[in-house]
C-alpha cells in the first residue's frame, strides 16, 4: 500500500488509543539487524520546540542495546489484524530469534533513519533520540514501584524527535481504536 507523508503529529490521538488498546511495535537496530518490540507505554509531545515520541525501554531488553548503539527508532502503529504479531513480539526476545523474519514482517528503509519501518502498519513515526533519562527509583511512589518494578528493572525514557510520519491513506479505518 502506498504511504503518504502526513503532519508529524497528524495521528497522535489515534496512536495514543492504539497504545492503550493493543500496543505498537517499536523497531530498533539497522536494516541488517533489527528488532521489533511491543510497547504499551509512549507519549507524543513537544520538547525544545520539536515534536517527540517518548518510549520507555528497560535496560534488560534487547531493544535497549540496539537503541544505545543506533540512537534511532521507529514506532509502527499496527492494523487491527496484527494482534498475534503484537503478542508474539511482546513475549519473545530478539536475543533468541529474529522476530521480524520469523513473523514475516516486511521492512523498508526509513527516509530519515537507518532503522527500518514496517510498511504493513497503518502509521509509522521515524525518530532520532535527542535525549534520554533513567527512571529513578526514589522518585516513584512506592505502590507504583512495587507494581511495575518488583525486580528493580527501571525503564530508560528515550525522547525521539519525530523526523517523519507516514500513513496509509485509509490508516484510521485500519487501526484498532476500540
Amino acid at each position: 500500500m502506498t504511504k503518504i507523508e502526513i503532519p508529524l503529529t497528524g495521528y497522535a490521538h489515534e496512536t495514543f488509543k492504539v497504545l492503550g488498546n493493543m500496543g505498537c511495535l517499536l523497531v530498533s537496530g539497522t536494516m541488517e539487524k533489527a528488532n521489533a518490540m511491543t510497547i504499551g507505554w509512549g507519549l507524543i509531545g513537544m520538547l525544545w520546540g520539536k515534536p517527540v515520541f517518548m518510549v520507555a525501554v528497560r535496560p534488560s531488553r534487547h531493544t535497549f542495546k540496539l537503541l544505545e548503539e543506533t540512537g534511532e527508532f521507529t514506532v509502527n502503529v499496527p492494523t487491527k489484524e496484527m494482534g498475534e504479531v503484537l503478542g508474539y513480539c511482546g513475549r519473545i526476545s530478539g536475543r533468541d530469534e529474529d522476530k521480524i523474519k520469523t513473523r514475516g514482517l516486511a521492512t523498508e528503509e526509513g527516509k530519515f533513519v537507518n532503522t527500518p519501518i514496517l510498511p504493513d502498519c497503518a502509521v509509522t513515526y521515524e525518530c532520532r533520540v535527542i535525549f534520554k533519562t533513567e527512571i529513578l527509583s526514589e522518585k516513584i511512589p512506592e505502590d507504583e514501584a512495587q507494581k511495575w518494578y518488583p525486580n528493580g528493572d527501571y525503564h530508560t525514557i528515550y525522547f525521539g524527535e519525530i523526523l517523519s510520519t507516514v500513513a496509509d491513506q485509509d490508516a484510521e479505518s485500519q487501526m484498532p481504536l476500540e
